[in-house]
């Protein structure tokens, strides 16, 4: 990733109350617009979040396999804690074998590694292999559930409920495609050493082979994953994500005709949002971006900076014109915290919004003796 520092243009102060992150959607462009066959779709950039083309993304629809995402990112944070093993073996239950639509042909009473299962779940689309997985973890698939609504609560998927852990079609399972835009990109970001698992073209289980069913896997050598779905009431659906330099993009396709429908479009807003756009690192994360006053403490002044990396999504050729400019709290006064919130930083294009971040605190600051605190107080006064 090319790395380019943007000067602070502008530094204020002020008494407001500061929102959490806010990301706006796409500068003005002079370039055509694909069509996208699909009832609703997103196109966001991976680094910085932003949302480049949407078309109805915070409808409520049907998820179908793409519920399984949730239930990987469960596993996987479960593992990356130790709570699992790869090596797990996991007894096949009685549902688990009973599940329909794709499976990996597990046989009931039968042990299975957790890792056999997740390429199941994962290449093959495997409901067997993820009720399995979930009543592994959880006890039960409906104790899991729980879970899953759990996470989903924590990551912000603000207009997600789940059901089950499959993706079957039953009243109040509902995702929407920024909401699953989302979870693609934190699983990716999380746990990056199993996101490798979405790549995989193939996997056999008992001597029975079945293919990714993302064909893009096939056709564009960029892209190296996510996940297909398809039920009735959800049509075919496809997130697929892709990286070409040192740019990475997340597609989400929903309610399109055909597998191959589902393909070319995810294709189309890829291939639109590489020719269209450039992404670049401006800040590192912890940087110090500003020193400020700090009121009755033990020391003067409070480094400010960034929680995480900051990256900006423009039109290609228009990088020069963005500006990053910094507002601070009106006063900061001690005690300060380590990540405590002391101001945001907005970006701008050509004089429109791009984003807005939380400026915080890199250090403690412990308050001042009694004296400190005293003269400070006065000062205050005026």
């Amino acid at each position: 990733m090319k790395k380019i520092f943007l000067l602070l243009t502008c530094l204020f102060h002020f008494s407001a109350t500061v929102a959490e992150e806010i990301t706006v959607v796409n500068p003005t462009l002079d370039t055509t617009i694909p069509i996208i066959a699909a009832t609703s779709y997103v196109l966001q950039d991976f680094y910085s979040g932003q949302i480049l083309l949407e078309k109805d993304a915070d409808i409520q629809v049907d998820p179908a396999s793409l519920t399984k995402i949730m239930t990987a990112y469960i596993v996987f944070e479960k593992l990356h804690k130790n709570q699992i093993q790869l090596t797990d073996e996991v007894q096949i239950s009685e549902k688990a074998w009973r599940s329909i639509g794709s499976r990996m042909y597990l046989e009931v009473a039968t042990k299975v590694s957790v890792d056999l299962l997740l390429k199941g779940m994962i290449i093959q689309s495997g409901n067997d292999a993820a009720i399995a997985l979930a009543e592994h973890i959880a006890g039960s698939e409906e104790k899991f559930v729980v879970m899953m609504n759990e996470y989903a609560q924590k990551l912000g998927l603000t207009h997600t409920h789940y059901v089950n852990s499959t993706g079957f079609t039953v009243e109040g399972h509902y995702s929407t495609a920024r909401d699953l835009g989302k979870i693609a990109s934190i699983l990716i970001h999380d746990f990056p050493e199993y996101y490798r698992l979405y790549s995989e073209k193939e996997f056999t289980y008992d001597k029975v082979t079945q293919n990714n069913r993302n064909l893009l896997l096939w056709r564009d050598k960029s892209v190296d994953g996510l996940k297909t779905g398809y039920t009735e009431a959800a049509g075919y659906c496809l997130i697929a994500s892709a990286k070409r330099g040192g740019m990475r993009l997340i597609s989400v396709i929903m309610g399109t005709k055909s597998k191959t429908a589902r393909a070319d479009e995810s294709e189309k807003l890829l291939n639109y949002g590489f020719n269209t756009y450039e992404t670049y690192q401006l800040y590192q994360a912890k940087e110090i971006l500003n020193k400020d006053t700090v009121w009755q403490g033990a020391t003067s002044t409070v480094e400010l900076g960034l929680m995480n990396d900051l990256y900006v999504t423009v039109p290609k050729g228009q990088y020069s014109g963005v500006t990053a400019n910094l507002y601070l709290d009106k006063q900061i006064i001690a005690p300060v915290k380590t990540g405590q919130q002391c101001g945001k930083l907005r970006l701008n294009l050509a004089g429109k919004l791009l984003a807005e971040y939380p400026v915080i605190a890199l250090h403690d600051v412990e308050v001042g003796n009694i004296f400190q605190q005293a003269i400070d107080f006065i000062l205050l006064q005026f």
